[in-house]
């Protein structure tokens, strides 16, 4: 059995601006909710799989943590400036080559480098997997963070609609541009304080 403080956990962690939730705002708005969903399964799914790494393998990752914690911040940073720029330079889709939004495989393989999805995946292990188990707190997760991403998405969605003048879409792009910096430089001054 569940924690009653896991759903509050996940809950937060998975409704609150970071990474994921950015990039699935601004593929609902350039994309629609139809070809964004790939990317929430993937989503979904490579935290699911990180929380199930991390409850497998505690023991292990608690002794890494505090080697892995900078690198993996350095590495999850420098992809989200990278992220940043492409969105902030990035114009119409209809204006661009076959522009395609993240797909199942890169939104599930984007948690390996994202910050935010190891911390909630290794306080999710530590705090949960021993008294509940890994395969029942990993399905938990599943369910409690599926909706909490699709909210994203389908504001992004619900967004594209009113984003349709080139200006205004740029102007949400430059947002989410700026937002995912912001981000990343919390990340940056959390991790060198540390």
């Amino acid at each position: 059995m569940l924690d009653p403080s896991f759903f509050s956990y996940v809950t937060v962690m998975s409704i609150t601006p970071g990474p994921n939730n950015l990039l699935l705002a601004t593929s609902g708005v350039n994309f629609g909710m139809r070809r964004t969903l790939p990317m929430v399964f993937g989503i979904m799914i490579g935290c699911a799989v990180q929380t199930a790494i991390a409850g497998m393998a505690l023991e292990l990752l608690l002794h890494w943590m505090a080697t892995i914690r900078l690198p993996l911040t350095l590495v999850g940073c420098a992809y989200l400036l990278w992220l940043s720029w492409k969105l902030f330079r990035a114009g119409a889709p209809e204006l661009r080559a076959k522009p395609q939004p993240m797909s199942l495989l890169g939104g599930a393989c984007f948690q390996a480098i994202n910050p935010k999805a190891w911390l909630m995946a290794s306080n999710v292990a530590l705090l949960y997997s021993t008294s509940s188990g890994v395969l029942t707190v990993m399905i938990g997760f599943m369910l409690l963070n599926l909706p909490c991403i699709l909210v994203w998405a389908a504001l992004g969605d619900r967004l594209r609609s009113h984003l349709q003048i080139e200006w205004k879409r740029r102007l949400f792009n430059s947002l989410m541009a700026l937002s995912l910096v912001a981000t990343t430089a919390w990340m940056l001054v959390d991790a060198f304080a540390a």
